[in-house]
Formats: structure tokens, C-alpha cells, sequence
């Protein structure tokens, strides 16, 4: 089966860099803006339209700052939280109006013009923190805390931490910035290393140094784990959801001539083959380890639609009435050499990105499988109009059991010199033409690397 390859180019590094090492980094989900933070215990805010530095966080925390949050649908302040290895999570505040009630463009108070070519006019950017508040810091965990993760609604915030536990924060939004602790997981058996929401549903993902992918649930009052997936023969470092269907709808008329949907990576010799969609599909999670495997769970649905791969390995369930069956649905092709240490599934083109300890970045597509499309007379199966949905003038229906495959797209070698890869993500990217209003340019897609050499590297993902 002939598929779309991609390559991966250097795009600009963020600038200035810090001389230390750096952890992670997190894309705004709706301004062209990402907050870096590593060992010198400085957030910094960078512009994805030029990629220098507009913005400067100090002052919160003791430690190594490991990695960093936005608070989603916040409209009249930007909220970010960090986790970091003095056992605290910090919420910083900025009382900026983000958006135009009337039209969702971006508006600045301060702006030096009305592009995005700065998004604060913050004056001196050595002076600590601008105009950020401290708002409150999270004081609970007994150790390092390893990751933060924002519900999609923005009224929860789990932490996770090296003492074995997950925290659960409810934001009473009560304009004193109060924080209510609203469970305490303790479940894993080591070491937290990674929680991530789903996108749309309050369900929670961990994973840990127990070999472990956990996924919690609020039952009545009380959550609790509904599943616990095995599978993995090391550390779990990195977790992430796939994203809706809706999501990933590019459409045609708007496409850049380079630029990547879904549908570029679904090929099969000269035509498109059909997509499943994922609206008709139960969630899945990334997940990707020590063991040098990336890997795809599955929740099965009852009844399910969809074959069980014969190798799949069933989650550990705790009987529950809000339990879960989850399923290994693919182990992805392996390409790294040492541990793994981030995994990042882009919302817009449905491709996955890895990178780790062998500095290696890597991109991986998903196409169904060749025997479940054609079937033994080697023709397209013609479903029936039931349930039916159109896809390049092909159609696919839910009630045809049809397989994927992973492959690799591309490798880039030493993205970071001899340096480790800490962390992958993908980005909405701000169109520098776009001078008139500087809206996030919805067709174009950047990729984000975060090294142990303190710089973040900003690259694109073209058809080849």
C-alpha cells in the first residue's frame, strides 16, 4: 500500500534560549503563544508568529519547574499552572482581555500594532514575571511534582508527583483564586509521572514508574480508577488522547499546498481509502515507555463494532459499576533506541509524534489495513446507507469492521544534536501574514521539540 511520506523541517529555534536544561512545553489552546519552563525555574513565553520571547514568569518556585499547563476557556485573564520539584504547583494569572467577545480574535490591551508580533507589551523582558500574578500555589504533595493537566471545561486540575499520588483541584472561580482538593488518588504503585484529560470528558489518564497506564472517573462523589492498562515493560513517561473527529476537519478550499489532513495519510494506490471516523469509534490513548514502544489503547464500547486484534492485552478492571474495558489496540512500529519520553497525537491531521532519549523525533500515520478494504475479490466493500458517512466521495459504514496499521512517516536523527528530547507537541501556529487581525492560522500545524540543550525547536511537517 502506497502511503503519503512527510519530512520534517527546521522551522526556527525560540529565542533567547536559556542555558539550562528544559522539561517541557505547552502550546495556548487558543493564542499563538507556548510557556517553556526547565532547571532555572523560569516560565517563558514565546510568540509562535516570530518565535522570541515576550514574556517572563520568576520568583514561584524553589526548584526545577517540570512542566506546565493553560487554563482552557478562560476569556477575561490568562491562567497558567506549573508543577515543580519543590512539591508545589503554582497558578499565575494575567488580567488581560484574550478575546473579542464579539468576533474570537485575539485583543491585546498594549499591543504594539494590530498584528500579533508581540501578544504583551511587556517593556523590559528581564523584569521578573511583567505583570503576572502569583495567584495561589498548591501546597499537598510530598514530592516532586511531575506533570499538570487542565479538564477541558477548566474547572479541574490534576497534579501528579513522585510520592505515588494523583491529586484532583476543583478551581472555585470564586475571584479569590481558591483551589479545593477534591480527591487523592493513590492507586500507582511508584512514581506518577504523567496525567492528561480527555478533550471533551472528565476522565483522566496517568501513568507511572509501575508499567502502568490508570484511567480515573468521578463515580457519584467519589473517583476512582476504572481501569488499569498492562502492557508496557517499563516506565510509562507520557500519555495523549486522540482527539474528536470534529476536530480534524480541514477543509479542501482552504488546504495550504503543503499543508496535511487526515486524508493525505490515508492512501492507498492512486485513491483514497476510506477513513473510520472517530466519531464512530470509542476513545483511544497514546501512551509510550521505557520499553521503547509507542503504544494505542482502545476502550471497547458494548456491544463493539470493532475486532479485537489478537494480540490486544486486556486493562485490569476494578469491579465497579462505572467500569472499563480498555484493549492494546497497536504497538507502533519501533524505531527508538532508548526510552521514550513524549508522545503527542495532533488534533488536526491525527498523526503521532515521538521523541525521547536517542534524541530521535518521529512521525507516525495510521491507514486501515489493505485485506479490510478490498476483502478477497480485491474490491472496495459498497456498504449499505445505513449509518453511512462520505469521505471523498467514498463511503464508510459503522457497522464495517475495518482494521488499522501504523507506519512511520519520517525520522529525524540528533533533532537536538547529542542532546536528549524531552518532550513533543504539536501547535496551532499564528500567521505572520496575517497582520490585520493575527488570528491562529487553523490550516497550518507546527511541531515543538523541548532538549536538554535549553532550546525548543519549532519545526514543520510537509508532504514530502
Amino acid at each position: 500500500m502506497a502511503s503519503c511520506k512527510v519530512e520534517i523541517l527546521h522551522l526556527a529555534d525560540l529565542t533567547p534560549a536559556p542555558q539550562e536544561r528544559l522539561w517541557h512545553s505547552s502550546p495556548h489552546p487558543q493564542l499563538p503563544i507556548i510557556a517553556t519552563c526547565g532547571a532555572d525555574k523560569i516560565i517563558r513565553i514565546y510568540s509562535l508568529l516570530n518565535f522570541t520571547l515576550i514574556s517572563s514568569i520568576s520568583g514561584g518556585h524553589k526548584r526545577s519547574v517540570r512542566s506546565s499547563a493553560w487554563k482552557p476557556n478562560s476569556r477575561e485573564e490568562i491562567v497558567l499552572a506549573t508543577a515543580s520539584f519543590d512539591a508545589t504547583v503554582g497558578i499565575w494569572k494575567r488580567w488581560d482581555r484574550l478575546l473579542d467577545n464579539s468576533t474570537g480574535i485575539p485583543h491585546i490591551p498594549g499591543a504594539v500594532d494590530s498584528g500579533m508580533d508581540k501578544i504583551f507589551a511587556t517593556g523590559d523582558e528581564n523584569e521578573e514575571s511583567d505583570d503576572w500574578t502569583f495567584a495561589v500555589l498548591l501546597d499537598g504533595h510530598d514530592s516532586e511534582v511531575k506533570s499538570v493537566s487542565w479538564s477541558s471545561s477548566g474547572s479541574l486540575l490534576a497534579t501528579c508527583s513522585r510520592d505515588k499520588s494523583i491529586w484532583i483541584w476543583e478551581d472555585l472561580e470564586d475571584g479569590e483564586s481558591n483551589f479545593e482538593t477534591i480527591a487523592v488518588l493513590q492507586d500507582h504503585q511508584g512514581d506518577v509521572k504523567c496525567v492528561s484529560w480527555h478533550p471533551e470528558d472528565d476522565c483522566l489518564a496517568s501513568g507511572g514508574y509501575d508499567n502502568t497506564i490508570r484511567l480515573w472517573r468521578e463515580d457519584i462523589d467519589d473517583w476512582s480508577q476504572v481501569a488499569c492498562l498492562n502492557g508496557h515493560e517499563g516506565t510509562v513517561w507520557s500519555v495523549d488522547w486522540e482527539a474528536p473527529a470534529c476536530s480534524r476537519v480541514v477543509s479542501d478550499s482552504n488546504k495550504e499546498n503543503n499543508a496535511l489532513d487526515t486524508s493525505d495519510i490515508l492512501r492507498t494506490e492512486g485513491e483514497l481509502s476510506p477513513m473510520i471516523d472517530t466519531n464512530l469509534r470509542a476513545p483511544r490513548l497514546a501512551s509510550c515507555s521505557d520499553d521503547k514502544t509507542v503504544r494505542i489503547w482502545r476502550k471497547l464500547s458494548a456491544p463493539s463494532t470493532f475486532p479485537i486484534p489478537q494480540d490486544s492485552i486486556p486493562g485490569t478492571i476494578r469491579t465497579r459499576s462505572i467500569e472499563e474495558t480498555w484493549v492494546q489496540e497497536s504497538v507502533l512500529p519501533g524505531e527508538h533506541d532508548l526510552s521514550i519520553y513524549s508522545v503527542s497525537w495532533s488534533k488536526r491531521s491525527g498523526l503521532l509524534a515521538s521523541t525521547g532519549a536517542d534524541g530521535k523525533i518521529v512521525i507516525y500515520g495510521e491507514r486501515p489495513k489493505l485485506s479490510h478494504l478490498h476483502g478477497d475479490s480485491g474490491e472496495l466493500p459498497v456498504p449499505s446507507n445505513k449509518g453511512a458517512i462520505s469521505i471523498e466521495n467514498i463511503q464508510v459504514t459503522n457497522t464495517l469492521a475495518i482494521e488499522t496499521e501504523w507506519h512511520i512517516l519520517s525520522t529525524i536523527e540528533a533533532a537536538h544534536g547529542i542532546h536528549e528530547v524531552n518532550h513533543v507537541c504539536w501547535a496551532k501556529r499564528g500567521n505572520p501574514d496575517s497582520r490585520l487581525d493575527g488570528r491562529l492560522n487553523q490550516q497550518e500545524e507546527i511541531l515543538l521539540s523541548t532538549g536538554d540543550n535549553g532550546i525548543v525547536r519549532a519545526w514543520e511537517v510537509v508532504k514530502r
